[in-house]
C-alpha cells in the first residue's frame, strides 16, 4: 500500500511538468499582449517594451519556460499580471470559498442521488422509476448556468426567500479565521447569525452545481443495484428471510457503491472547473471566478497556476478513490 501511494505521489511530478509544457505553450499561442492589457489602450510603445522587460515577456520562450519550471518546482507560480500579487497565495486565499461550495454540492447530490438511484433499482419498471430517471435526465441535459438563472430568479427576484450573491449579508463581517468555511467558522465562533447568512447564501450555488452531478448518480447507483440485486447471494439471502432493507442498504448497496465511487472521485474534480460558471453567475467569490477574470485579462500566470494545481488536486482525489475501493472491497489489489 506505502508503496502505490508513494509512486502515485511520484506520478504527480511528471503530471505537473506535462501540465506545465501544455498550458505554457497554449499561453504563448493565444493572441494578445499581456503588457498592453496591463498598461491600457493608451500606453506608448516605450512604455509597453518596458513592461513587457518586466514581466520577462522579451526574452526568448525557452528561457522563459526554464524559469517558470524553476519557480514552479520551489512552489512560487508566479505573479500575477493585474494585481501584481503572488498567483499561488491568491489562489490559496480563494480556495475555501470554492471548496466550501463544492462540499455543499457534493453533499446534496449524495444526499439525493443515492437514494433515489436505490429506489428506482428496487422498483424498477414502475412509475418510480420512470420519474428517477427522468429526473437524472434532466440533470444531466440542462445547462447548468440556466439552471443557476432560472432558481435565482424564482428564489431570489419573485419569492424573496433567498440571496442571489455573495457569501454574507451586507453589514455582516466574516467570522474569525480558523478554515476559511464561513459555516464552520462561524459555528466555531458561536456567530449563528453569520452561520445563517453563509448558510442561506449557500444554498442557490451549492444546488445548482449539485444538480450537474445528481443525475450521473442517479443513474449509476440505480444501474449497480439492479445488476447487485440480480446476483445469486442476494437471492439467498432472500431464501433466508433476511429482512429486505437489510439486504438492499447493507449487502447490496455496499457492493454497488464501487463504480459508484469512480465516478464520485472524478465528479468531485470535475466540480472544481464546473464551478466557474456557477461562481460567475451567483457572484461567488472563489477560485473559478477570480480564474474567469484572468482568462478575460489575459492573466497567463493565474490561468497556468490554476491548471496545474488543479492537475494535481485531479490525481490526488484518484489516489483517494483508488484506496476507498480497499475499504468496500478488501478483495481488491492496488496495482501501481
Amino acid at each position: 500500500m506505502l508503496r502505490v501511494i508513494a509512486r502515485r505521489l511520484l506520478m504527480l511530478v511528471f503530471v505537473a511538468f506535462a501540465v506545465s509544457v501544455i498550458c505554457f505553450a497554449i499561453s504563448r499561442l493565444i493572441p494578445g499582449d499581456p503588457a498592453q492589457l496591463v498598461l491600457g489602450p493608451r500606453a506608448t510603445p516605450q512604455a509597453i517594451q518596458e513592461m513587457r522587460e518586466q514581466l520577462g515577456l522579451d526574452q526568448p520562450v525557452l528561457t522563459q519556460y526554464v524559469r517558470y519550471v524553476s519557480d514552479l518546482s520551489r512552489g512560487d507560480f508566479g505573479t500575477s499580471i493585474t494585481t501584481r500579487q503572488p498567483v499561488l497565495g491568491e489562489l490559496l486565499s480563494l480556495v475555501p470559498a470554492t471548496l466550501e461550495l463544492m462540499l455543499a454540492a457534493m453533499l446534496i447530490s449524495i444526499a439525493v442521488g443515492v437514494p433515489l438511484g436505490v429506489i428506482t433499482a428496487v422498483h424498477q419498471g414502475r412509475w418510480v422509476d420512470t420519474l428517477g430517471r427522468g429526473v437524472a435526465i434532466l440533470g444531466i441535459s440542462t445547462p447548468t448556468f440556466w439552471i443557476g438563472l432560472m432558481l435565482m430568479l424564482l428564489f431570489y427576484a419573485e419569492l424573496d426567500w433567498l440571496p442571489g450573491s455573495g457569501r454574507l449579508d451586507m453589514g455582516l463581517e466574516p467570522p474569525p479565521l480558523r478554515t476559511g468555511l464561513y459555516l464552520i467558522d462561524a459555528a466555531l465562533a458561536g456567530q449563528w447569525m453569520v452561520w445563517r447568512s453563509a448558510l442561506s447564501h449557500l444554498v442557490l450555488p451549492a444546488a445548482t452545481l449539485a444538480l450537474a452531478t445528481v443525475g450521473t448518480v442517479v443513474r449509476l447507483v440505480r444501474s449497480a443495484m439492479v445488476e447487485v440485486l440480480a446476483e445469486d447471494y442476494i437471492r439467498t439471502a432472500r431464501a433466508y428471510g433476511i429482512a429486505p432493507w437489510r439486504i438492499t442498504y447493507i449487502y447490496a448497496l455496499k457492493n454497488a457503491l464501487i463504480p459508484f465511487v469512480t465516478v464520485l472521485g472524478l465528479e468531485l474534480a470535475s466540480l472544481l472547473f464546473g464551478s466557474v460558471v456557477i461562481e460567475t453567475v451567483f457572484a461567488w467569490p472563489g477560485v473559478g471566478s477570480h480564474v474567469l477574470g484572468a482568462i478575460l485579462n489575459l492573466d497567463f500566470p493565474v490561468i497556468m497556476g490554476f491548471t496545474v494545481l488543479a492537475s494535481v488536486i485531479y490525481v490526488l482525489v484518484n489516489l483517494i478513490v483508488d484506496l476507498t475501493y480497499t475499504f468496500l472491497d478488501p478483495r481488491i489489489q492496488l496495482k501501481s
